[in-house]
C-alpha cells in the first residue's frame, strides 16, 4: 500500500495533468524545495521510430539479465531516483506523483534481478504521450534495460510521443533529439487526441 505523508503539501493531480497537457512540468529547487514550472525551448524527445539500442546493451537485453515489471514498486523507484546529492525530486514531488500513480497516470518500469529491484524509471502517461521523469540504476545497464522496455511498450500501446524534457549525453546515445517548443507543442497536441492509448 502506498502511503502519502499527510503533512506534506502536494501538487493537485488535476493541476499536474493540466500542466503536462500544456507542455509544462514541475521541478523542485534542490536548496529549498521550492516548486518551479518548466517548458524548455528546445525540448528533448526520443522519436519512437528512431530509438537506438547500443550494441552492448542489446546483448544485455538478449541475455534476459533482468526481469521487467510495471508498477510493482513505484514508491521505491521514485525514492531511488531522488537519492542523490542534488535532486529536484523533493518530498512534495514524491507525494504528488504517488497520488498521480494511485489514480493511474504515473507509472514505473522496473528492472529486477534475483527478486531485487536493480533499476528503473518513472513518468506520466497521458493521451498518446509518455513524459519521462527520472531513472536510476543499482546495477550496470538496469535503467537502460527499463528504457528499452518502456519504448517497446509505448510502441505496442500506440503512443506517439516520448518526452525526456532535456537532452543529456546519456540520453543522446538512444537517439534523443532536441526540437523547438513550437514543434513539441504540435506533437503534444496530436498525442493528447489519442485518448484510446493506455499504458496499462
Amino acid at each position: 500500500m502506498l502511503v502519502v505523508n499527510s503533512k506534506i503539501e502536494i501538487i493537485p493531480s488535476e493541476l499536474l495533468l493540466t500542466a503536462y497537457s500544456a507542455g509544462y512540468f514541475p521541478m523542485a529547487e534542490s536548496a529549498n524545495g521550492k516548486i518551479k514550472w518548466y517548458s524548455p525551448d528546445p525540448r528533448a524527445i526520443i522519436p519512437l521510430d528512431k530509438f537506438k539500442i547500443p550494441r552492448s546493451l542489446h546483448q544485455t537485453v538478449k541475455k534476459n539479465t533482468f526481469e521487467i515489471r510495471i508498477n510493482s514498486d513505484f514508491l521505491t523507484v521514485i525514492r531511488n531516483c531522488a537519492d542523490r546529492k542534488d535532486t529536484w525530486i523533493s518530498e512534495e514531488i514524491i507525494c504528488s506523483y504517488l497520488e498521480l500513480h494511485k489514480i493511474g497516470f504515473a507509472h514505473s518500469v522496473e528492472s529486477w534481478c534475483d527478486n531485487k529491484l536493480m533499476g528503473g524509471l518513472y513518468g506520466v502517461a497521458l493521451g498518446g504521450a509518455f513524459f519521462g521523469e527520472s531513472m536510476f540504476s543499482l546495477k550496470k545497464d538496469a535503467s537502460k534495460v527499463s528504457l528499452v522496455a518502456l519504448v517497446k511498450r509505448l510502441k505496442d500501446k500506440g503512443f506517439i510521443l516520448l518526452d525526456t524534457q532535456f537532452l543529456t549525453p546519456h540520453l543522446k546515445k538512444f537517439g534523443t533529439i532536441e526540437i523547438s517548443r513550437k514543434h513539441y507543442l504540435n506533437l503534444l497536441k496530436s498525442a493528447m487526441m489519442l485518448t484510446e492509448s493506455k499504458f496499462i
